[in-house]
């Protein structure tokens, strides 16, 4: 890895020897043909000798925000942003009423970059649902949103989640491989369907318990709500999402938790594991089940 620092708006990088090309600088960071020439025409590169400068960090407008939202961070750096989503709110909104406008996650990071004194736009790169905890993952400049997008279609971004399903399951372990389309009798729900798109989930038994289980997740698709009508569809729903046929009353959302996710630094490479710690009311719902 080549000594680099931030400056402002640029990323400064001392290279071991003079480039004798500006394609040879793909060797020693990760970015495409395409944004290495708008950065070429918006003179957003110099060069001088094996110090290299690019401009890969602009100021940028504070986005809208609707009211200040308190923001539990991660991990950060001058290239991403990992926050922990709590349970009932939006990643972002989804103009279903230009009329309203609710808090979402995304007012929290604006106001988070504000209050930092960093003037980035609010660059989500995945989602969890609106009453789904755990990480959500932001890019802060667009060189680090195209090298995050890529990795995310590549499958080379991690999400591993838990959640508390009821029922005893047979198998401690499986793969749930069932296509996941729209139920055209309910315009929020999703259901297997065989015109479905492709969609695959991973599961293991952590624990089970008297008639409810532990359970760790893995993805290797991300269709909406995969995971919890994958778990409805096998019988066993999660705890609280009544939508999929789950019971309510000790907890009011689905039990489901994004514990983990593990990604390649989109400068450095570097293998990050961050998890987000269990939110409280998924606790109790564990603590209550565990004692009958």
């Amino acid at each position: 890895m080549v000594p680099w620092q931030k400056k402002g708006e640029w990323l400064e990088l001392r290279l071991p020897q003079p480039l004798a090309s500006i394609e040879e600088l793909k060797n020693y960071m990760s970015i495409s043909d395409g944004f290495l020439r708008k950065l070429q025409q918006k003179s957003g590169i110099s060069i001088k000798g094996q110090r290299i400068r690019l401009h890969i960090f602009p100021n940028e407008s504070v986005e809208y925000m609707s009211e200040w939202i308190p923001l539990e961070v991660l991990y950060e750096d001058d290239f991403c942003l990992l926050v922990n989503k709590p349970a009932g709110l939006k990643v972002h909104g989804d103009g279903s009423d230009p009329g309203i406008r609710n808090p979402v996650l995304a007012d929290a990071v604006a106001s988070h970059y504000e209050s930092t004194g960093q003037r980035c736009k609010v660059r989500h790169i995945h989602r969890l649902d609106e009453d789904t905890t755990g990480p959500v993952l932001y890019a802060k400049h667009e060189w680090s949103q195209l090298v995050l997008d890529e990795a995310m279609r590549q499958k080379q971004i991690g999400r591993s989640y838990v959640a508390i399903v009821q029922g005893r399951l047979a198998v401690s372990r499986g793969t749930i491989e069932a296509p996941i389309g729209k139920d055209r009798h309910h315009a929020a729900r999703r259901r297997v369907s065989a015109t479905g798109e492709y969609a695959v989930t991973h599961y293991e038994v952590i624990e089970q318990l008297a008639d409810a289980a532990l359970v760790r997740l893995q993805l290797d698709t991300g269709r909406t709500h995969q995971i919890r009508v994958h778990m409805s569809h096998l019988g066993h729903p999660i705890y609280g999402d009544t939508l999929y046929g789950g019971t309510s009353g000790i907890i009011s959302r689905q039990a489901l938790h994004g514990e983990k996710l593990v990604f390649g630094h989109p400068f450095t490479g570097e293998k990050l594991e961050v998890a987000a710690p269990w939110p409280s009311d998924f606790e109790q719902l564990y603590s209550i089940l565990k004692k009958i």
